[in-house]
């Protein structure tokens, strides 16, 4: 059979070139058993494309997080993805024969990766058009240029500095933060502002961004005195840390249930990260209360414990909504509140009482960092006596005739229970859940509380 022709390898080049790992990797599984030349031709085309691509990611290890936004979306030093290939290119175009090397034994793959990277920085100094276009996000093309070279320049000592970041961020020995120091003042001898773009590479590397205040504050012997940061060109980090509790602080204010793009889970995963930066804040730095960042920190604080205070209470009348009471008379003017048995088992207002209710519960740990605690252990408790009391005479007016619709006044029951397991009181849930089971008077009732449950 023909093999595949000059256009199929160009387009097919193309094609696999655009493909994340994900996807090539699902490609090459699919054509490993296919029979032909074609296929022959098509798995070596892939294979080459992978290996080029692991010789690449170890020849830029340093920066090459530094090509795809954060996904904290915390600022960072970074450059489009599309210039990624193209300074790869540019790296090995003079010496392609040293690539073999770097698929040899790590001493001398690593100093072929850290030749790469000088060729790279000459290449975006002296051919910038080649490795970023032009009309390629011109308004930070000129200062994205310079700190691509200089972030190559330093890929050396970064380098070395990549498998210690586990090290620096715990419980650091002397001789490990020895290192660390020695590290920054190298690459401040390079470039002025080589200790600045150091971090920047290590930050890359990080998925939470507060621990980068780890390995900031044992950059220098100073860096446990008053006023390090603030009076140094790191203090970056910690601006942008606090931007990224304001724009969170922002998110959580705006927050409605079941109307918020994102819902409960964006919610939380907003109140964890602030309650995790402010606390490592606490933790790493000594702020003066009366300073711009003590500041800033004491408003985020008071802003989400507002917030929390103001879930709190909508909680509780959001289920109040959900569950409602009536009015109902007893004898001759005596009357008592029972449940409403005709309230609707869904709808808008039980969703919202459904996410209020998990954040209630899911803010423990948050709620104690922002002295909250008190109060939502108070709403639980008393959330929890209301729903067993709603579900109990619910279950009484089941079980004496009462309920004209069993079947829907057992689904009732089964809300309540599930209200009662999202704020954590899972022994209650259990009982009520129990007794709905056993509840009514035959076996259709049996199955709608099955169903309900």
């Amino acid at each position: 059979m023909s093999g595949l022709t000059a256009a199929h390898r160009i387009a097919l080049a193309a094609l696999i070139g655009r493909c994340p790992e994900t996807v090539l990797k699902a490609v090459s599984a699919a054509v490993a058993a296919l029979p032909g030349g074609r296929a022959a031709e098509l798995r070596l085309m892939l294979a080459e494309e992978m290996r080029d691509r692991a010789r690449r990611a170890m020849v830029l290890a340093p920066i090459a997080r530094m090509f795809q936004p954060r996904t904290d979306g915390i600022a960072a030093m970074t450059f489009p993805a599309s210039v990624l290939p193209r300074l790869w290119r540019a790296a090995i175009e003079s010496e392609p024969a040293l690539l073999p090397r770097l698929d040899q034994d790590e001493p001398d793959a690593i100093a072929v990766a850290n030749r790469y990277c000088l060729s790279a920085a000459a290449a975006v100094r002296d051919r910038p058009a080649l490795v970023w276009p032009e009309d390629l996000d011109p308004a930070r093309r000129e200062q994205g240029l310079r700190d691509l070279a200089s972030c190559l320049d330093l890929a050396h000592l970064a380098r070395r500095g990549l498998p210690s970041i586990e090290v620096w961020l715990k419980r650091p020995d002397g001789d490990q933060l020895a290192e660390l120091r020695l590290l920054v003042k190298d690459c401040s001898e390079i470039h002025a502002d080589g200790a600045s773009r150091l971090l920047e590479m290590l930050f890359s590397r990080l998925d939470d961004a507060v621990l980068v205040l780890r390995i900031i504050t044992r950059t220098s012997e100073v860096a446990g005195r008053k006023g390090f940061l603030s009076a140094s060109e790191l203090a970056g980090f910690v601006d942008r840390l606090l931007a990224g509790v304001d724009e969170r602080v922002a998110r959580l204010a705006a927050y409605q249930p079941g109307k918020t793009s994102g819902g409960v889970d964006l919610a939380m995963a907003d109140l964890d990260w602030c309650s995790g930066v402010l606390a490592e804040l606490d933790v790493t730095l000594t702020l003066d209360p009366d300073s711009e960042w003590g500041r800033r920190v004491r408003d985020s604080r008071t802003k989400v414990s507002g917030w929390l205070s103001g879930l709190l209470r909508t909680a509780d009348k959001a289920v109040d909504k959900a569950l409602p009471l009536t009015r109902v008379q007893t004898s001759g003017r005596m009357s008592r509140m029972a449940p409403m048995l005709e309230a609707p088992a869904g709808g808008d207002a039980a969703d919202a009482a459904l996410a209020l209710l998990r954040l209630v519960g899911a803010t423990r740990g948050a709620a104690a960092i922002f002295g909250s605690e008190a109060a939502r252990k108070t709403l639980v408790d008393a959330l929890t006596e209301r729903l067993s009391g709603y579900a109990d005479e619910v279950l009484t007016m089941v079980n004496d005739g009462e309920a004209p619709d069993e079947g829907h006044a057992l689904r009732l029951v089964a809300i309540a229970a599930r209200y009662l397991e999202l704020i954590e009181a899972k022994d209650a849930a259990r009982t009520v859940r129990r007794r709905a089971a056993v509840a009514g008077g035959g076996p259709a009732t049996a199955g709608a509380s099955s169903r309900a449950a």
